[in-house]
């Protein structure tokens, strides 16, 4: 149903009498601002939409037609869809739009499902993304200011536009696309910089790359401040907010900015993100359900978190918020959505379609069902020494009901270093920072010796804020210890004149929203020991996904070199599903923080001890059927005593800090 505004806010927006709907020739495709009735107008037509967030980049590609059919069956007309800078410029100069990254593919599906798309290419997205999707290299000028008018960030910002917006162009609503409006940043009010000059730069970039037609807007929250900094004259105001708030208030911001034209959401928030150690977020269906109706009776356009899913494609991608203290986002993305992270329709998706279904028809036919689960059961993993008391096989090759189908093997990270880092180490007096090594992702190792006897307990000790994110601490490759951003920073030790020192640094990813997104990673001040600087390091950046991407370890192991489960090893083996290849969940009892991948797909973080995710999300197009599945586990504290893994046909969110309660399913 087309709407057009009324003047004032709280009165509900009726169809129009005095201005009747214009007929559009078929040629005269067009997607405006009507200021005079405070609404947008598709093809001369008052028009509103009702639309949901999608990131492609969190999704598997074979999944891509069901969610957003989902989409489309729950009466979006529209989905939003951003655009990681970094996930498609890997390097300077370095494009990849192939596989899970053919963005173009992405958009085509969504013209052929009939959907309309508001596109977010950034460059900055937020997104609870790495970095908000700025490219860890821009750090490589550590003079940078990134999200500002210094002529380095707009240079690699116009390098970036002019590969991807000709892609975009096209795809214009008023070029025969489905694409109607283009944000242009993000929240950029809620940045320290406040920098008008950016913005009317991009604002130039956009209109240069894609014409002077395309309907242009930012988002902001409805703060006076962040509208203030945020907004700029060419660029339609929208503002964002969640459930609970006070609608008239809040569009009553957007006014502020937009005396007229249509009111638009661009963040309706259907839930929240987890951050490892803290609860697990929920929002009530019925909540959601009644904050958007109360929108869409004032005629506003509304945007829904609807379909954020697990971070699926790499490791590296999920960010970080800064808020007083460093808060990791989870490896899950399922932000209790309406289309869960297995894109299953929820209670909170009914209730959204059947407010949808007040002010517009549904689509005909039934919603999509949930993906089939399976619950593959126990899996146990054993040393390749090792083998379950009464099987006389060796381990490697145990076909018995203790570890059914499964073979494993094990070894020490700082065993395998010429694997993982083949062109060598690098030497410096001092550390090095990830980005001073052109290592955008996962983990560096910083070795040195002690320079002298250490009979009496001494403290190792790093500066202030100079472990980013964590390091885990081996002497002699003998487990220490842990030192952590914004926590523990001393390990007390002893050792002789000569043994090895190793830390290995994992970054835990960039912050994607806070006062500052350069974050830098690594060793970021020399590690002392009784307030003595160490120095001497070898410096080994680590290409462990690319390792395993290609293959290892399940083409040769070594033997381990102690007999421990404490500290970081890989676990690596195999096992076979029963001829089906069906979604399934990854429970880890009794492990503490590490990596999995399967099949070379790096499924990302589990962290048990902390919580409040307990689960992996395994899409069954990573397994395969009649072959084996070869599963690689990088456990960075340490493993149980009898590794298990669990598979089952639900996810466990809620389980933080050893506290269990009640699993979401």
């Amino acid at each position: 149903e087309a709407w057009e505004g009324a003047a004032e806010l709280g009165e509900v927006l009726q169809p129009s009498s005095s201005a009747p709907p214009l007929q559009a020739s078929p040629l005269a495709r067009s997607f405006q601002l009507d200021y005079e009735h405070n609404c947008f107008r598709k093809d001369g037509a008052p028009f509103r939409y009702i639309s949901g967030s999608i990131h492609y980049a969190r999704v598997p590609r074979p999944a891509w037609r069901d969610r957003l059919l989902k989409m489309y069956m729950s009466g979006l007309s529209a989905v939003q869809v951003y655009i990681p800078w970094n996930y498609h410029e890997t390097l300077p100069g370095v494009y990849d739009f192939t596989g899970n990254r053919d963005v173009e593919a992405f958009l085509d599906l969504t013209a052929e499902l009939g959907l309309l798309v508001i596109l977010r290419p950034g460059p900055y997205i937020c997104a609870e993304w790495e970095m908000g999707g700025l490219p860890a290299w821009l750090l490589w000028k550590p003079d940078i200011i990134l999200r500002t008018s210094d002529p380095a960030y707009l240079a690699a910002v116009d390098s970036w536009l002019h590969i991807l917006l000709p892609k975009i162009k096209p795809r214009l609503y008023q070029h025969g696309g489905n694409i109607i409006s283009v944000q242009v940043e993000n929240e950029y009010g809620s940045y320290y910089a406040c920098d008008h000059g950016y913005l009317r730069h991009l604002l130039g970039s956009f209109r240069a790359l894609l014409g002077s037609e395309v309907l242009l807007f930012t988002t902001d929250s409805t703060q006076v401040e962040e509208l203030r900094c945020g907004t700029l004259q060419g660029l339609y105001s929208t503002v964002d907010f969640g459930p609970g708030s006070n609608v008239t208030e809040a569009f009553g911001a957007q006014r502020r900015m937009e005396p007229k034209g249509p009111l638009v959401n661009s963040e309706y928030y259907t839930g929240w993100l987890d951050y490892w150690g803290e609860a697990h977020a929920s929002t009530s269906a019925a909540w959601v359900a009644q904050g958007l109706e109360d929108m869409l009776q004032l005629g506003a356009s509304v945007n829904m978190q609807v379909s954020p899913f697990l971070q699926l494609t790499s490791l590296p991608w999920p960010g970080a918020d800064y808020k007083d203290q460093y808060k990791p986002v989870t490896t899950s993305y399922d932000y209790d959505a309406p289309l869960s992270e297995a894109g299953d329709p929820t209670e909170k998706l009914f209730a959204i379609r059947t407010v949808i279904s007040k002010f517009q028809p549904l689509p005909v036919g039934p919603m999509p069902p949930a993906t089939p689960k399976y619950a593959y059961g126990w899996v146990a993993l054993q040393k390749v020494s090792a083998c379950p008391e009464g099987c006389t096989a060796p381990a490697r090759h145990c076909s018995t009901g203790q570890h059914p189908s499964l073979s494993w093997q094990y070894a020490d990270l700082l065993d395998v270093l010429d694997v993982l880092c083949p062109s060598g180490p690098i030497q410096s007096q001092f550390p090095l920072t990830f980005e001073a090594l052109k290592q955008a992702h996962g983990f560096v190792v910083y070795h040195t010796q002690l320079p002298w006897d250490v009979l009496d307990p001494a403290t190792l000790d790093a500066p202030p804020h100079s472990i980013c994110d964590r390091g885990y601490v081996m002497l002699q490759k003998e487990y220490q210890g842990m030192l952590e951003r914004d926590g523990q920073t001393t390990l007390n030790v002893t050792g002789r004149a000569g043994d090895t020192l190793d830390m290995l640094l994992e970054n835990m990813g960039r912050i994607s929203f806070g006062a500052n997104t350069s974050d830098f990673k690594g060793l970021l001040g020399n590690l002392s020991l009784n307030s003595r600087p160490l120095s001497n390091w070898l410096i080994y950046p680590l290409a462990i996904d690319t390792a395993v991407r290609q293959g290892w370890p399940h083409a040769a192991l070594p033997e381990p070199s102690s007999g421990g489960t404490v500290g970081p090893a890989f676990y690596t083996g195999t096992f076979e599903t029963p001829g089906i290849a069906w979604d399934t969940f990854v429970k880890f009892p009794g492990w503490s923080k590490g990596l999995l991948w399967i099949n070379g797909f790096n499924l990302g973080r589990y962290w048990t001890r902390r919580g409040p995710q307990q689960t992996l999300f395994v899409p069954g197009s990573v397994l395969h059927i009649g072959r084996p599945n070869n599963i690689t586990v990088l456990e960075l504290e340490g493993a149980p005593p009898i590794p298990l893994l669990l598979f089952l046909d639900r996810p466990l969110y809620n389980r933080t800090l050893g506290r269990s309660t009640t699993a979401t399913e």
